[in-house]
């Protein structure tokens, strides 16, 4: 049977004041809806990513990621709003690192299925490659044994917008393909670790979102854009976004393949992406606006989706990249092999 897995948004919320929030019991308009208005084995769950919610950013082994360096970055553009609230950082968040166990209390209190959580590259590989911070290990180990014991099933995405600091100061990150063979690495590393008790993986967390605010408007790290776009010290918009989607997509591609290849099959798993959705409909009905918004949904869900489905990105947006990339004209045909 397939399972049907809905992740809801869910602030975690320390023992202390969820018992102070809810002392007295409060009941919510579900509309009529139920556990019984779903289909057999459809998951409730929630989500997280470790650098919002673990802390311990600094201790630990753990390696610095683009985002620790980038909220230490005066003057940063945090969207519309102006700097990052209050120069905040990801040094202790909720500490989840320590207090685990209580956010797992609370998803069983709360009757979920499952918790998609994410692993810090950085955590696991300090200079991410090389050398394994056991520490690190030990934690997603006894966070996903917690989980299991209290009846709640692991969902394991690798990379969560937090490369490692190191390969992005060694050669650029997601700009350079050696990235390819690194999180290829760092993921097989995962699937022998976990994978015994991890059954659903997730290679990367929105990537077009990666690629657009990393290296579009750079107001996510690693900050690259055009001067003209954003409050950047350096990047080109016109390239870069598309390079860095391009290795993005090899990379899962890698990943994906050791995975089928070497453990699939004996560890009764599965693979996957998270891709974020925007749905683009014609202002009017001309042909020109209809034209207009079939490019705005290929640039937005089939950037990403129709190289995974198909092997091959679809024409509009391959010429669009030819013209700002050499790269994609000298690759393509390996690349297209390889997907």
């Amino acid at each position: 049977m397939e399972v049907l897995v809905i992740l809801l948004s869910f602030t975690f919320l320390s023992s202390n004041l969820w018992e102070n929030s809810n002392a007295q019991q409060q009941h919510f308009d579900t509309g009529g809806l139920s556990r019984d208005s779903f289909p057999e084995g459809f998951l409730f769950g929630t989500a997280a990513s470790a650098y919002q919610v673990e802390g311990m950013a600094s201790e630990d082994g753990r390696g610095p990621s683009i985002w620790d360096a980038y909220v230490k970055i005066p003057d940063v553009i945090w969207l519309e709003t102006g700097h990052i609230a209050n120069n905040d950082t990801g040094e202790v968040s909720i500490d989840q690192y320590h207090r685990y166990k209580e956010d797992v209390d609370l998803m069983q209190t709360l009757n979920f299925d499952a918790y998609r959580f994410s692993i810090s590259w950085s955590r696991n590989f300090p200079n991410g490659t090389g050398e394994v911070n056991w520490k690190g290990v030990d934690y997603y180990n006894r966070l996903i044994d917690y989980l299991l014991e209290k009846g709640i099933t692991p969902h394991a995405n690798l990379y969560h917008y937090d490369l490692p600091l190191a390969l992005q100061e060694k050669y650029l990150g997601l700009l350079d393909r050696q990235i390819i063979q690194d999180f290829a690495d760092y993921a097989e590393f995962c699937f022998k670790t976990c994978g015994d008790r991890v059954k659903t993986w997730m290679t990367f967390n929105e990537p077009r979102v990666v690629a657009a605010l990393g290296f579009d408007n750079g107001i996510n790290p690693p900050n690259r854009c055009s001067k003209q776009f954003g409050n950047c010290t350096d990047g080109n918009s016109a390239t870069e976004p598309y390079i860095a989607a391009h290795h993005l997509i090899l990379s899962h591609a890698e990943a994906v393949k050791r995975y089928c290849e070497k453990y699939q099959d004996k560890q009764n798993g599965r693979i996957g992406i998270f891709l974020d959705f925007v749905w683009y409909e014609p202002l009017t009905r001309s042909k020109a606006d209809n034209y207009a918004a079939q490019r705005a949904r290929d640039f937005h869900i089939g950037w990403f989706l129709h190289p995974l489905v198909y092997g091959k990105s679809k024409d509009d947006a391959k010429n669009c990249r030819r013209k700002t990339s050499k790269i994609h004209q000298k690759r393509s045909g390996e690349n297209e092999k390889f997907l």
